[in-house]
């Protein structure tokens, strides 16, 4: 039986029924010590009639650091909006690599003249061995005979990648783990799905995790509610209110111990406006109910009062911890113009309780910056521009379903090397922070109702698939990657080491070596799309690092 056997670079989507797929010869895969390296291998038997159980072995020097995993298709129906730019893979609908599944043993089944595509990472909890090391990959029949083989030479480089500084955030949805595996909110078997969540996030540098003191008001049908993941427990009492943060406690305990560096509260008013209170359940009188929400007026004094007694309680409790420091606070998500004097409304009315605190939020008016009702702006990336211009700093980017043209996403669609070419303006425009809406957002538009990732990864239709998260609930509570996670982390290592680079020489240094291999000066809108270019570009950083350290 014919084998056909390809190497591919981790920045190639392999369609499973490609017949001639146009992929860059031999990768080079190299990197620090420090790094997760990833390449792919795919083999196809054009003459099979039926399926066939095939083993799958690695060899060599590093087995114990290697990891596969198979690629595997996932439905797409919304691939892109109709008005979308080229720079995708297709506009249409179909099975596309993304789901990155664990092999629970080596055996796998090969498809009748379909691409089995194996994910092969490279990584260590301590430092990888510096030199030349080969890597092969071998697929056997059942009786372990040999069917085909592929041979990669990795190469470690002298040197660990600094630690990230970029502030990472992927929103974090409890709600969506409780709905998906069927566990009440805090139960002992959803804190432990928590943590897995939060330790895959870790690994793959989102260093900053949504904390929900109270149900996140995020993207919620008004009038509507999202299942409630609310961590501060209240009673209402006669003369106020009493707060138990054991398990705002435990939820930092967790995060600390899996590597969180900083956390995020949830937003103070509702999304879109900043018109009403987040929902809030508190005891009152031995009964549990819902105090506030779409029907409380945020700048009514029930809240404002409740408020008054909310945040310095948490406060008090992220002080204790030792987090304070590096907490970040929300008044409302993504206000447009109209929101304006709303939004300066309730931030002012909530100014006196947060001295001394991160303030920020997501928008793209430029108007919430030049008129000082936001410091610290969020910016969506197809708008910064303007920002840019008026040396805003610190300034973070962010991207979600409305960043479809020019600039970089994580769309499934997308090419892998669009995604990955975030680093280059981040690293250019000295951005602080990036966030994105979906680490795994399960629900439909507006949290109408849960959805089944597997199936649809459009929140039913309502967003490019893959905008609304970027890891798949696994079995047993542990989540598997995406292409587009493992991707995206690529370009925070790529940031790390331009970052190293900046260190070692300066900021124009580094950046001319960055557009030198580009080919072109690089912006959030313009930046070349294609996987060459990107590999060039990260070649280019690691010979000049290692030229400036004689290495």
């Amino acid at each position: 039986m014919t084998i056909l056997a390809k190497k591919l670079t981790s920045l190639e989507k392999l369609f499973s029924h490609a017949s001639n797929p146009m992929l860059l010869p031999d990768p080079v895969v190299s990197g620090f010590q420090n790094e997760t390296l990833s390449w792919q291998v795919a083999f196809k038997a054009p003459e099979l009639t039926h399926s066939q159980i095939v083993t799958v072995q690695v060899e060599s020097p590093l087995k114990e650091n290697i990891t596969l995993r198979q690629v595997k298709t996932v439905p797409v129906r919304l691939a892109a909006y109709k008005d979308a730019d080229e720079g995708y893979l297709s506009h249409e609908p179909g099975l596309y690599p993304d789901l990155l599944s664990g092999i629970s043993n080596v055996q796998l089944r090969l498809l009748p003249d379909t691409w089995l595509v194996l994910w092969v990472s490279l990584e260590s909890d301590d430092h990888l061995p510096e030199g030349t090391w080969p890597v092969e990959v071998r697929l056997t029949d059942t009786e372990n005979s040999p069917l085909a083989s592929l041979k990669q030479e990795v190469r470690i480089l002298p040197g660990i990648l600094p630690r990230q500084k970029l502030i990472h955030t992927k929103w974090f949805h409890v709600d969506g783990l409780c709905q998906y595996y069927h566990q009440e909110p805090f139960s002992e078997e959803n804190w432990l799905t928590v943590r897995r969540f939060i330790r895959a996030a870790v690994r793959r540098g989102i260093n900053t995790i949504l904390m929900p003191a109270h149900t996140p008001p995020l993207d919620t049908k008004v009038g509507g509610e999202r299942l409630t993941t609310q961590l501060v427990e209240i009673e209402r009492t006669g003369d106020g209110y009493r707060f138990d943060m054991k398990n705002v406690r435990r939820w930092i305990g967790i995060c600390k111990e899996e590597g969180v560096e900083w956390f995020e509260m949830p937003h103070l008013y509702t999304q879109w406006g900043a018109e009403h209170a987040p929902k809030i359940i508190a005891d009152c009188e031995g009964k549990t109910r819902r105090i506030f929400g779409w029907d409380t007026d945020a700048c009514g004094p029930e809240y404002r009062s409740f408020l008054a007694e909310y945040i310095p309680a948490l406060r008090a409790v992220l002080r204790e911890e030792g987090v304070e420091s590096n907490s970040i606070w929300h008044i409302s998500d993504e206000p447009g113009e109209a929101h304006l004097e709303q939004y300066r409304k309730v931030k002012e009315q909530t100014l006196p309780l947060l001295q001394n605190c991160r303030i920020m939020d997501a928008l793209s008016s430029f108007d919430f910056y030049r008129q000082g009702v936001v410091t610290t702006p969020i910016v969506s990336i197809n708008h910064i521009e303007p920002f840019l211009e008026a040396g805003a700093d610190p300034l973070w980017g962010y991207y979600c379903c409305g960043q479809y043209k020019d600039v970089s996403n994580v769309f499934i669609a997308m090419p892998s090397a669009r995604t990955r070419m975030l680093a280059a303006p981040l690293f250019k425009y000295r951005i602080e922070g990036f966030l994105q809406w979906g680490y795994n957002f399960y629900n439909s538009m507006h949290s109408v109702y849960p959805i089944d990732p597997y199936a649809t990864t459009d929140a039913d239709g309502w967003v490019p698939a893959g905008d609304p998260f970027q890891v798949y609930p696994g079995p047993g509570g542990e989540p598997y990657e995406s292409i587009r996670m493992a991707v995206f982390y690529e370009a925070m290592q790529d940031l790390r080491a331009m970052q190293w680079l900046e260190s070692l020489t300066s900021h124009e240094y580094a950046l001319h070596a960055v557009e030198e291999a580009a080919g072109m000066p690089i912006t959030f809108s313009q930046y070349p799309m294609d996987a060459e270019s990107c590999l060039r570009i990260r070649n280019a950083v690691n010979r000049e690092i290692l030229l400036a350290l004689n290495a």
